[in-house]
Formats: structure tokens, C-alpha cells, sequence
């Protein structure tokens, strides 16, 4: 098995743990997070109906770095959730370690207005 199939077997399983204990509701809707080696994705679902409420990625985003973009995405799902007024989340990091990228998306909804 090649390195990168390993890789994203064990993201997989992690995410999959992560899962199990973390669900996300129409209320407190959860934050689901991927990170690619280019862009980020950041989406709002609803478990309980299998809804994505909204989604924000860096593809749109402007130039600047990769954790710029991934706070600017974090502040774009921030300001779609104040539209759903939805005030109130459960971070999902997708399997994903919480650092770099994954934690300046966090910080960038944090400062928008969400509470995690």
C-alpha cells in the first residue's frame, strides 16, 4: 500500500471515531471541515434530516496564504450561519489534527460570531 493510500485510510478512521461522538442537530448544526492540499472546505449540516444548511470553500476566496483563506472561509461559514440565524455549533474536524489550517478556519468563525 502506497504512502498517501495509507494516509487517508487513517484520516478516514479517525474521522470515522470522531463521528461516532459528535452529531449535529437543525439547532446546533455541525461544522464539518476538509482540507485539501490546495483549498478548504467548511460545511453546516444538519444530521438529523442529512442537510448541508451552507457551505464556504477558499476556492472563492481571494489571493493571500492558505491560512489566510482558511480564516476568510471561517468568517464566510460565520457569516452563513448568522443568515440561518444559527448562533451555535459542534466542530467537526474531519479527522483532520486541530492545527494550522483547521485552527485558523475555527478562529476566522469564532471571530465571526460562532460558538463552538
Amino acid at each position: 500500500m502506497e504512502k498517501s493510500q495509507y494516509k487517508t485510510q487513517m484520516r478516514a478512521k479517525r474521522h470515522n471515531r470522531l463521528r461516532h461522538k459528535i452529531s449535529g442537530t437543525a439547532v446546533r448544526p455541525r461544522l464539518a471541515v476538509f482540507r485539501s492540499n490546495m483549498y478548504v472546505y467548511a460545511q453546516l449540516i444538519d444530521d438529523t434530516t442529512s442537510k448541508t444548511l451552507a457551505a464556504a470553500d477558499s476556492r472563492k476566496e481571494g489571493a493571500g496564504t492558505t491560512m489566510e483563506r482558511a480564516k476568510a472561509v471561517g468568517a464566510a461559514i460565520a457569516k452563513k450561519a448568522a443568515e440561518h440565524k444559527i448562533t451555535e455549533v459542534v466542530f467537526d474536524r474531519g479527522g483532520f489534527r486541530y492545527q494550522g489550517i483547521v485552527a485558523a478556519l475555527a478562529d476566522g468563525a469564532r471571530e465571526g460570531g460562532l460558538k463552538f
